[in-house]
């Protein structure tokens, strides 16, 4: 909206063009602090409103495959969930401000928000309100499925008049794969495994809200770098117009992130249950695919990564040996069933986001 206004007063733009930050006219660099921080204050200011009319509504159900599981958990019983929704708000009020709606990017990192948040919307509401563990995996699954190919579509359509657009770029050497058509399918595989990765994270106080402030922050800084022909240049990347206005969307990330985890830590007073969890999730994923840096993807969302991979061999070890290789996944119930404290795990797994946040950014100088 203000950009819109903005790109309406031309002389004001032409007097301040030479002072604004990369190939954005509208002062990228200040939008995306004041979309952060505008962000920031939408989450706290609905935080309390939402626990609230959740505390009525829509309250955790403990109630796992793992009775230990739920002896741990049981002072989590009946907090109130869903807390997704005014993630989600925080996040699509701060860019309608601040964002450039006539960029592609920042229309399909809306539409994606919205999506996978009545997505996920949906599961929680049935987990809560009926007997049923939520959507059918396969129907869960199905529907992300069909959400990804259009939004992959729509960045295929964009991204192909890029010179590397359809590249799988490898960040050290710079080396690239083309993808041509199977981009749609590769999107599709980026965004729902993203999504679900931050899904399965989502267990303990502060944990994906946390871990998901540094991977926001490293990606709203490939952004930036990916829109600014000159820093790409230097860097060696894929240089991608428009891709700047994806840091805007980034920076709304991060504020609504930093307030819900006012909320969301230790003990906490929500969730933010798939309703929260789908949507962010699918934003990193769409971040990396805007910015060519999937690879990139796997380093900074490290944690992530982690986590889903314990459940994938816990799964498969037990269906094939019929042994299971950790006592509990993901890796977090794991340590917890140890015997460490919660706050610790959750912590140290911030530690490990931060570090590899900074060698998934200093890795872009490595040739």
């Amino acid at each position: 909206m203000l950009v819109w206004l903005l790109q309406r007063v031309g002389p004001l733009l032409e007097s301040v063009e030479s002072h604004t930050s990369g190939d954005s006219r509208v002062f990228l660099t200040a939008r995306t602090a004041l979309a952060a921080v505008t962000a920031f204050l939408l989450a706290l200011l609905l935080g309390p409103l939402a626990i609230r009319w959740l505390q009525r509504r829509f309250r955790e159900r403990v109630a796992s495959d793992s009775q230990r599981l739920n002896e741990l958990h049981a002072q989590k019983q009946d907090t109130p969930t869903m807390g997704g929704l005014f993630i989600v708000s925080s996040i699509v009020l701060s860019v309608l401000v601040w964002g450039d709606l006539g960029n592609r990017f920042v229309q399909v990192a809306l539409l994606a928000s919205v999506g996978f948040a009545t997505l996920g919307g949906l599961d929680d509401w049935i987990k809560l309100s009926t007997s049923r563990n939520g959507l059918k995996a396969s129907t869960k699954l199905c529907i992300q499925v069909v959400m990804s190919l259009g939004l992959g579509w729509v960045l295929y359509d964009t991204l192909s008049s890029h010179p590397r657009g359809l590249e799988l770029i490898w960040p050290i050497g710079n080396a690239g794969v083309w993808l041509g058509g199977g981009f749609v399918v590769w999107a599709v595989l980026v965004l729902v495994g993203s999504s679900n990765a931050v899904n399965l994270t989502d267990g303990l106080d502060g944990l994906a809200s946390g871990c998901m402030v540094v991977a926001a922050t490293a990606f709203a800084a490939l952004c930036y770098l990916a829109g600014h022909s000159v820093l790409a240049e230097y860097l060696s990347i894929p240089y991608v117009a428009g891709a700047g206005e994806m840091t805007i969307v980034m920076g709304a990330l991060v504020g609504s992130m930093l307030g819900f985890l006012w909320f969301n830590c230790h003990p906490a007073q929500v969730f933010m249950g798939d309703t929260g969890s789908l949507p962010i999730g699918a934003l990193l994923g769409l971040a990396a695919l805007v910015t060519r840096q999937e690879v990139l993807l796997l380093v900074v969302g490290g944690v992530f990564v982690v986590e889903t991979l314990s459940v994938i061999l816990q799964v498969a070890s037990f269906r094939l040996l019929g042994r299971r290789i950790i006592a509990c996944s993901p890796l977090h119930n794991h340590l917890l069933f140890g015997g460490e404290s919660e706050t610790k795990i959750v912590v140290r797994f911030w530690i490990g986001s931060v570090v590899l946040a900074v060698v998934a950014v200093a890795s872009l100088k490595v040739r």
